[in-house]
């Protein structure tokens, strides 16, 4: 299971809206074959370990439940390759929390005769799966605050100025985590500020899948001739009906996916945005800012987890806070990290861990 675990690891993130299922194939003790889930439309975990493969007498291990025939589907079940294949015993990690599979694979297959173990390693698989798992029993993506401060909490100086704050190391590793999330989420004030592109460039190379570029952006504020408007990949404005029509237009022939939803406290509302994400099959959303963009994230209880990369340096003054909103009034009701971990990055501390109400 372990090797299992590994290869779904490996594919994280890649599949979407997929989950990313890793599978191992044993007989007599012994690995016949490993794979993992293909981007989607390619082949299931499930089935990759089983292409051309007499599997009688041996065990499949798989970290999520295998799934079956539903409407929509474009690939062939799990279930029936399992059959076909002759497996004798499967060991599944997890049940699927889509509702159109919940716990149905595991019964097909016990009803063929096959003999299904399940829970080994329940805990590691929902844990890689957290994305999936809030997406499908939320209908809402898993959101990922991040962000990068000095020592004392600043993101900027008083005159605005934020580069660099972390080392390259940290910044290659939000471009990996930005290869592997379906959207990165910024606010307008973020686009003004920095034009930035909003690509996922692991290596200083351009990956070849790219995020969702998601724009908060409920005045039409953001200019057609801002950089990311030329970068690969899709873009979302999120804007509300009072924004200025030929704004919307004018970015709409950019090829911009203009988004309107009802106005919220901090512009546009954030929970009607990601429940429109969550529609159209965005698992995860790296949140990046600004300071009024995480706060209201943060405020309104839409994130599941926090980066912050933290560099050896104080700002000081009046410099830019990295988290606004209207914050916490007792310490001992501010949003605490669970499950935290404290990482080395180059030169910068990373510190991560879960927020939010929700648990898989």
């Amino acid at each position: 299971m372990q090797r299992a675990l590994d290869a779904a690891t490996a594919a994280r993130g890649l599949t979407s809206p997929n989950p990313w299922v890793g599978a191992v194939l044993v007989r007599n003790g012994r690995i016949v074959s490993v794979g993992a889930t293909a981007p989607a439309g390619g082949m299931h975990a499930e089935a990759a370990v089983l292409a051309g493969i007499d599997a009688r007498d041996a065990e499949l291990y798989v970290t999520l439940e295998p799934c079956i025939a539903f409407r929509g589907k474009r690939t062939q079940p799990c279930t029936e390759a399992i059959l076909a294949a002759g497996c004798k015993r499967v060991v599944v990690a997890t049940e699927d929390p889509d509702p159109r599979v919940h716990g149905q694979g595991i019964s097909t297959l016990r009803s063929a005769g096959i003999d299904v173990t399940v829970g080994d390693g329940a805990e590691a698989a929902q844990g890689l799966l957290r994305p999936y798992i809030k997406q499908r029993q939320t209908g809402l993506p898993y959101v990922v605050a991040k962000f990068a401060a000095s020592l004392d909490g600043r993101t900027a100086t008083r005159t605005g100025d934020s580069k660099w704050l972390s080392g390259d190391a940290a910044r290659d590793r939000v471009h990996q985590e930005r290869a592997r999330v379906d959207a990165i989420l910024v606010g307008s004030g973020t686009v003004l500020a920095d034009d930035p592109a909003l690509t996922a460039r692991p290596g200083g190379e351009l990956a070849a899948r790219q995020p969702v570029r998601v724009v908060l952006d409920a005045r039409g504020r953001v200019p057609p001739t801002a950089r990311l408007f030329s970068e690969p990949g899709a873009t979302i404005l999120a804007t509300t009906c009072t924004a200025d029509p030929g704004w919307k237009r004018a970015l709409a022939a950019l090829g911009a996916e203009i988004l309107e939803v009802e106005p919220g406290p901090a512009g546009v509302n954030l929970g009607a945005v990601l429940a429109a994400l969550g529609a159209r099959g965005v698992l995860s959303v790296w949140a990046e800012g600004g300071a009024t963009v995480l706060g209201s994230l943060l405020d309104g209880g839409h994130v599941d987890e926090v980066w912050a990369f933290v560099a050896p340096i104080l700002i000081g003054g009046s410099g830019l806070a990295a988290v606004g909103g209207a914050g916490a009034d007792l310490v001992s009701l501010a949003p605490r990290l669970r499950s935290p971990q404290v990482e080395v990055v180059g030169d910068d501390v990373l510190v991560r861990g879960y927020t939010g109400d929700w648990l898989p």
